[in-house]
């Protein structure tokens, strides 16, 4: 799930001023301080430091888990807190202004003040506002830590979190950028004009049944990958209630529930996936007045607001701004000098995502993990199912709406006919999805959801509509992942590892086809001749990306050139200026056109500076920068927390994982700073705990929140 930032980096086009919003109160942490009495909680910190939350009820594990997660990530949580509510820039400046914009446009706060009360149930918001309690009481008992920080964080707040976040990992930040640019980017579409372009973006999932499984055990792989630092790395927790509760994984700071993970019996992984969610409308505007626009032959008003935007300017001073927020029938509208677009996406209003989160969380065999995923509430996410039972599944879920036919959705749309603006989902138990192949495999590292397994197992393209906006496209790590399952099966332990830390590139892959583009450049005599040795080096290249490996380094620069134009929408770049420049760049950083790729990719982590294998849409997934200021470059995103779960024939459980750096995120003090950096250069997982019996003996802290 690689998005190596958030929308205030990408957004910054939406507006010419700067902006931003208040809407917390500042109250004294000292009335939070009792709150400590409401729960029943412990926490145990493990030799890796590691929080396994241990409640009496769902609410007492929630207030403790609030509490653990502030403890390692207090700025990283109330940060995030501050740009979901949309103020962010009031503390922050003026650098988050537009993500503080981007919110109150959205009207997320809208729909949960008018919503939150019916839409999440009772127990679910008495978990949500357990978990903010948590964090109120950490502020309360470390005044020191908290600050000046706006409390109390609310139910509200949680939940706006999980909205906001949402809709940024399938893309919906990249088509306002694309609205905002200086001149309009798509034709509108006239009936009968179809066409697709969807783009993949990273992460693992793989699973195998036991009828794959040389052994007859079930594997499941989880490894979604994110950044390596910031607010949406993965943090690792376990939390437990006696309500059914007891779950470990992976999620970011300031979330209430695991995001991929395992409990005793179920486990799942979560890969991006990128279907077309986002349409934009282009309104008819009344010549007369630039806020009626045209919608069946009739006039229609824009809804207009005022949003006021507070910000900190030069440390210390305060200020304001107020921007006009429209919006339409179709959804939110930006007027620009090219014309006026409402903008219609995937998710709009739901606010259930914790709710389902929560339920998979909880859910202990394939029904009631497949009655979590019906609640439907995420606009995107593969997900990758395996149990005890030796079930395993894939669902290519997201909120397809039912569009109307005969348009290309992939254009902007005419904003006149109200019969273009859909109001419907397509039904979760409709989409693509693979259940139990008889393969025995599934295979997801966010490619075409009709390539996840065997051909014969494939979900049929042929069974849905190109306006549903299904992707296409293939990865590497999903060629190579395909290409080892034909060869290998049935797999044994060793080589389902081997698949998870595999660091080849497909000759079959895309990447590979654009390197042969360099290899096949036909070069002018009077160049350099280090360009010859170059090319040389290109052509005997094996593919891999071992530490040892001495064209891994020119190899993947140029791969990695034409792999960041994809994810960003671009054309793919001239290859033999590609060639050339990375070719320079290496020569200048290290001296030489084939260094040893552990001397150039590095994992680094305050004082340890490590060489580690793997690259950019390899399965093992490094993507790395700093090449040019360091004369290596550093690893950013990819790989992070991820672990390999089974059950044997006997449904024995086996947990291997480990985290990119440690337990302790932001402490540089603490060993568990960077106490997991060797073994996850390394690739030396571990047992991370999760059974009490074994965590008994391993328990560095033991302690109820406060103390």
């Amino acid at each position: 799930m690689f998005r190596n930032r958030i929308a205030y980096q990408t957004l910054s086009l939406l507006v010419a001023v700067t902006l931003v919003s208040g809407c917390g109160e500042t109250i004294n942490t000292a009335d939070y301080a009792a709150l400590g009495d409401k729960y029943s909680v412990v926490i145990e910190r493990d030799n890796r430091g590691v929080p396994h939350v241990i409640g009496e009820r769902d609410v007492d594990a929630a207030f403790g888990f609030a509490y653990a997660q502030a403890e390692d990530n207090w700025t990283l949580v109330y940060d995030s807190i501050a740009f979901y509510r949309g103020n962010a820039a009031k503390t922050k400046g003026q650098d988050s202004a537009p993500t503080d914009f981007l919110v109150q446009w959205l009207g997320i706060w809208d729909d949960i003040d008018a919503h939150y009360e019916t839409e999440l149930s009772p127990d679910m918001r008495a978990y949500i506002e357990a978990y903010a309690d948590g964090l109120n009481y950490y502020a309360a008992k470390n005044p020191q830590r908290a600050g000046q920080a706006e409390l109390p964080v609310t139910g509200k707040d949680i939940v706006a979190g999980y909205m906001f976040r949402h809709i940024l990992f399938y893309g919906f930040d990249a088509v306002l950028t694309e609205i905002m640019s200086s001149e309009r980017q798509r034709p509108i579409s006239q009936a009968q004009g179809v066409s697709m372009n969807n783009l993949p973006i990273g992460s693992n999932a793989i699973a195998v049944a036991p009828s794959n499984s040389t052994d007859g055990a079930t594997r499941l792989a989880i490894n979604s990958h994110q950044p390596t630092t910031g607010p949406v790395a993965w943090y690792e927790a376990h939390i437990q209630s006696n309500e059914g509760l007891n779950v470990m994984g992976g999620l970011f700071p300031g979330s209430a529930t695991i995001g991929v993970g395992f409990n005793e019996n179920i486990a799942w992984g979560a890969t991006v996936n990128k279907p077309d969610l986002t349409d934009v409308y282009v309104l008819d505007i009344d010549p007369e007045n630039p806020l009626r626009y045209r919608l069946d032959g009739e006039w229609h008003d824009l809804d207009a607001r005022d949003i006021t935007i507070e910000v900190k300017l030069f440390g210390f001073l305060p200020w304001s701004v107020t921007k006009q927020g429209l919006r339409s029938v179709h959804g939110p509208v930006l007027q620009t000098e090219h014309g006026t677009y409402a903008v219609r996406y995937a998710g709009m209003g739901k606010m259930r995502q914790v709710e389902q989160w929560f339920a998979m969380n909880k859910a202990q065999n394939l029904e009631e993990w497949r009655d979590a995923l019906r609640i439907h509430a995420f606009a995107s996410f593969n997900l990758v199912y395996a149990d005890r039972a030796g079930n395993i599944m894939f669902v290519h879920n997201s909120l397809t709406p039912e569009r109307a036919s005969g348009y290309d959705w992939q254009q902007y749309l005419p904003g006149d006919d109200s019969s273009l603006i859909w109001q419907n989902y397509m039904p979760f138990d409709q989409l693509p999805q693979v259940i139990n192949p008889k393969s025995g495999f599934v295979h997801s590292a966010n490619q075409s959801p009709f390539f996840v397994t065997a051909p014969e197992d494939n979900p049929k393209f042929s069974d849905y509509r190109i306006e549903d906006g299904f992707p296409t496209r293939m990865t590497n790590r999903a060629v190579r992942g395909l290409e080892m399952f034909a060869e290998l099966s049935p797999i044994s332990e060793e080589e389902f590892s081997a698949i998870k830390h595999d660091k080849k590139f497909s000759p079959n892959s895309r990447a590979v086809h654009y390197l042969q583009g360099a290899i096949d450049l036909a070069l002018d005599t009077d160049k350099d001749p280090i360009y010859s040795k170059a090319q040389e080096l290109l052509s005997d290249w094996d593919l891999d990306t071992t530490i040892e490996n001495r064209g891994a380094a020119l190899a993947t620069c140029v791969i990695g050139a034409e792999w960041l134009a994809e994810q960003k929408g671009q054309p793919v770049p001239d290859v033999e200026k590609t060639f050339f420049d990375c070719t320079d760049k290496l020569v200048k950083a290290t001296g030489r056109i084939d260094p040893l790729w552990g001397d150039v990719n590095r994992h680094v982590r305050g004082t340890l500076n490590l060489p580690v294998g793997g690259g950019p849409d390899t399965l093992r997934a490094i993507y790395a920068r700093g090449l040019e200021e360091d004369g290596f470059q550093t690893n950013i995103a990819g790989d992070g927390l991820y672990y390999l779960v089974s059950w044997d024939s006997e449904g024995q459980q086996k947990i291997r994982g480990v985290h990119q750096f440690g337990a302790a995120t932001l402490d540089e003090s603490s060993p568990h700073y960077s106490d997991q950096t060797a073994d996850y250069a390394n690739e030396v997982l571990h047992d991370p705990l999760y059974d009490p019996a074994l965590r008994a003996g391993n328990i560095e802290r033991r302690y109820k929140p406060g103390e």
